[in-house]
């Protein structure tokens, strides 16, 4: 069988069966052990059905989502294999296989996209798979991560630029040399028929933008030259607000170099985008007071910093595995981001269900019970945003021992949690910034610091393998030592008004002043000591295991609105 055929057999699969409510458990399922604990595993993950409105579209815009729809869905199966090369026959496999065991094990694939449970150290689930390999299937399978830096520090500026850039793996040649191999080729019959689909898209909408946007995005996927595509999404300005490509590092657990494929297809939300859209003027002032020698800060930030607030049709790839994102900040092209800025994308419908399902029921037994009421989905949706937000600030291009590089370069494996972490804290300091000038309401100062205490345990519970989960015990172990948040002697926790604020300011100032000397033998000692999870925080977290972790999504309208195509 052909790889394209095997590619939409995938796509097929994971289509049909992630949106399948397993049956209730049948009687003489109920004593086996592996079943109960595999549906066990599943539950905290909480169905959500996730809805958006797309009444008022037309009838020729509808249709253009439903081919976003179905090039998004080319990238679950493209995400598998860049995870590791063995997900695609192990998920045949698992589909095959009707038994009870058999389906509870692909449900949890699914959400996994993989047989590792990410929230649990990457713990295989399925028997006879490997060790999750931290440097996915980017690198040859025989290499070390060593061989790799080695040889990268070998080549010429423009080789190592493109070793080490987002869209490239590296493979072995005929002479068993190591070489980069572009996207373009690597995936190509796949990148292809996206290419196709974002066309046919493109040829359906009458918003310029969109069009222009979905056009430069296929010829990207198929050059390899991500640049242009990623000017255009910025400039996008439709009621359809599709974010698909290769992106995020977090993968690539080895250097944090290669980008994974991805898709999130969105509405845009009009009247929430705009009541945000004040934000953005701000940032500039926010970074020449941020709390770094002068020296670091950016004088001149990009001219854009569009946000957008969408509701989520459908997403897939590493957009929709294990724990969903709330929000996101793109490109990550720090090229793209010196000359125009970057976009700040909120997905409402994702952290509406979120705040419901896992942050309201956590405050409940992590929190002291007079902090309890302060707990707002204002100040979840705010910090959120300003997290977003702060990834645009603060030192991307430096300058380390004479040489023009970028932080990710020199933090490499370290990168993501230290980046994740400066987002939060610097968020949190913006967001205070912001209140001290009379821009936000003095009451947001009120909830914000109680209502993200009881974000950081729902962010530790994805686990400190990953990024965001690491970031956080950083900044909750950090808080703890230097006296921001307290513990009581019934093991709940509570903010400490008067010193959390200057807690803030110091670990802003750290974790930005290790990026700007591009610091990666300082972010390795800080994860090492800090990135841990502390008997006290483990109590609360034994105590929230009835509470879900995150929210597994069903896609409703992008089901209704295909259902609807398909009809003759």
């Amino acid at each position: 069988m052909g790889r394209i055929v095997v590619t939409l057999a995938l796509a097929s699969a994971l289509a049909g069966v992630a949106c399948r409510r397993e049956p209730p458990p049948a009687a003489q399922t109920q004593t086996d052990p592996m079943v109960q604990q595999l549906r066990s595993m599943t539950a905290r993950f909480a169905p959500v059905d996730l809805t958006a409105d797309i009444s008022s579209l037309p009838a020729n815009e509808r249709q253009a989502l439903a081919k976003l729809i179905e090039a998004a869905k080319a990238f679950d199966s493209l995400f598998l294999r860049q995870v590791w090369a063995g997900n695609e026959p192990l998920l045949l496999t698992l589909v095959r296989d009707s038994s009870d065991l058999g389906r509870a094990r692909l449900h949890y694939f699914l959400i996994n996209k993989g047989p590792w449970s990410r929230i649990d150290d990457n713990e295989a689930f399925v028997p006879g798979a490997p060790p999750k390999p931290p440097q996915g299937s980017f690198y040859p399978p025989d290499s070390t991560k060593n061989e790799i830096e080695s040889w990268i520090g070998t080549l010429p500026a423009t080789e190592r630029n493109r070793a080490t850039g987002f869209f490239t793996t590296i493979r072995r040649g005929p002479d068993r040399r190591l070489m980069a191999v572009p996207y373009s080729i690597e995936y190509q019959p796949e990148v292809g028929r996206v290419a196709a689909l974002l066309r046919e898209a493109a040829g359906l909408t009458a918003q310029p933008t969109l069009k222009r946007f979905l056009d430069a995005r296929a010829d990207a996927l198929l050059s390899n030259d991500y640049y242009a595509s990623d000017v255009a999404w910025m400039e996008l300005d439709a009621s359809l607000e599709p974010t698909i490509g290769p992106y995020e590092v977090y993968e690539d657990e080895w250097f944090n170099y290669k980008a994974a494929f991805e898709a999130f297809i969105t509405v845009r939300d009009d009247a929430e985008s705009a009541k945000l859209a004040r934000f953005g003027s701000e940032l500039q002032e926010i970074e020449i007071n941020l709390p770094i020698d002068p020296k670091y800060r950016n004088p001149k930030l990009g001219a854009m910093a569009p946000i957008r607030v969408v509701n989520t049709v459908f997403s897939s790839g590493d957009a929709n595995r294990g724990v969903q994102t709330a929000a996101f900040n793109l490109p990550n092209d720090e090229r793209v981001i010196q000359e125009k800025g970057s976009k700040r994308v909120m997905l409402k419908n994702n952290q509406d269900a979120k705040f419901r399902m896992v942050l309201q029921p956590i405050a409940k037994v992590a929190l002291a019970s007079a902090d309890q009421a302060a707990v707002s989905f204002d100040a979840f949706f705010t910090h959120i945003l300003m997290h977003e937000l702060m990834h645009g600030l603060g030192p991307h291009n430096i300058t380390v021992g004479g040489r023009s590089t970028t932080v990710r370069q020199e933090l490499k494996e370290t990168y993501s949690a230290i980046e994740e972490a400066k987002a939060d804290v610097s968020g949190l300091f913006a967001l205070q910034f912001l209140v001290d000038r009379g821009k936000l309401d003095q009451a947001l100062s009120q909830t914000m610091y109680t209502t993200y205490l009881a974000s950081m345990f729902r962010s530790i519970r994805f686990g400190i393998n990953e990024a965001h989960g690491r970031g956080v015990a950083m900044q909750l172990n950090y808080f703890l030592d230097n006296g921001g948040v307290t513990v009581a002697s019934d093991g709940t926790f509570a903010v400490n008004q008067q010193r959390i604020r200057q807690n803030v300011i110091d670990l802003t100032r750290d974790l930005m002043t290790l990026q700007a000397v591009g610091g990666y033998t300082d972010a390795t000692q800080m994860i090492q000591r800090l990135a841990v999870v502390r008997p006290q925080v483990e109590a609360v977290l034994d105590r929230l295991k009835d509470v879900p972790v995150d929210i597994e999504p069903r896609f409703v309208t992008a089901e209704q609105l295909e259902a609807k195509e398909e009809e003759p």
